[in-house]
């Protein structure tokens, strides 16, 4: 834990669950790549930092889920460094209360607001601010969260955010958080084109060749796609099909599982729905998804 592995001559990583990415311009000044999930995370990454002489000049992140942003308002405090979001994760950056209301899609409950679904906010601004290292390319990569990026640094190293889980995640959970299904699958296609010297994926193995990786998320997407369409073969309520997808993959409810796996369902059934797939009926004030076998 904690280990910070060099990628690149200007690029490194902190070797953590969610990890979270270093770029050095002149090993005297340092930008992150996220802040992990809270602020003790951010307290030992920032000793570390010290100890090698390094500032923290700014922190690039990804994505606005609390486990990439739990550190921004510490390190911001403790160094008056910027923090830097896209377009649309700027808001939810700015007001973190919006990831578990999106989740429970409606006033999150007690249960709901603690730190691993609701980190502290931070006073973020836009790529497009001039403190934002210019030399760093974004890459737009949406489906896991609205409005997701990777970086890459000068000496070719990729964050990728969360763009993939590991074979490992994949065969634990099966089913893992996004937020819009089709352009999820359009970023994983995409990045079969990135070229790079080095991958560091937020939630996978560090590697040179992403191509196993794509193809097996890929297969995954689908694999939950198919098994929600099969399901509406009769038709069936929200809950219940909450409930096969979890005896489907064997997880164990909770109110946070509830909140995550419930809204990823909700993201598949559109994904279904756009695409003539199911239909919605409505049925004495209930709620159906069933095939729409005329499409099938």
């Amino acid at each position: 834990m904690f280990e910070l592995i060099q990628t690149g001559e200007h690029s490194y990583y902190f070797d953590l669950p969610s990890k979270i990415g270093v770029y050095t311009p002149d090993h005297k000044n340092v930008y992150l790549i996220d802040s992990g999930p809270h602020k003790d995370n951010a307290k030992k990454v920032l000793r570390i930092l010290k100890e090698k002489g390094w500032t923290v000049q700014g922190i690039l992140n990804t994505h606005a889920h609390a486990d990439h942003i739990g550190g921004n308002r510490y390190l911001q405090e403790q160094t008056g460094c910027a923090v830097f979001a896209s377009d649309k994760e700027l808001d939810l950056t700015r007001h973190t209360y919006l990831e578990p209301t999106t989740l429970y899609a409606g006033n999150p409950h007690k249960d709901l607001r603690h730190k691993f679904l609701l980190a502290q906010e931070s006073d973020a601004v836009g790529f497009d601010d001039s403190r934002f290292p210019k030399e760093i390319e974004v890459i737009s990569l949406p489906g896991h969260s609205p409005d997701m990026v990777a970086f890459r640094t000068p000496d070719n190293t990729v964050f990728l955010a969360d763009l993939l889980c590991s074979e490992t995640t994949l065969t634990k959970y099966g089913i893992t958080f996004q937020f819009d299904i089709a352009r999820h699958l359009q970023s994983l296609e995409e990045a079969k084109h990135l070229t790079a010297d080095v991958f560091v994926s937020s939630h996978a193995e560090t590697t040179d060749n992403i191509l196993p990786m794509l193809d097996m998320n890929m297969q995954e997407v689908h694999k939950a796609a198919d098994f929600l369409l099969q399901q509406c073969n009769r038709k069936q309520t929200f809950d219940s099909l909450l409930q096969a997808v979890f005896v489907q993959y064997n997880l164990s409810m909770n109110h946070a599982q509830h909140a995550l796996v419930g809204s990823t369902v909700r993201s598949y059934l559109t994904y279904l729905y756009d695409n003539n797939k199911i239909q919605i009926l409505f049925e004495d004030n209930i709620l159906y998804y069933q095939s729409d076998e005329k499409e099938l």
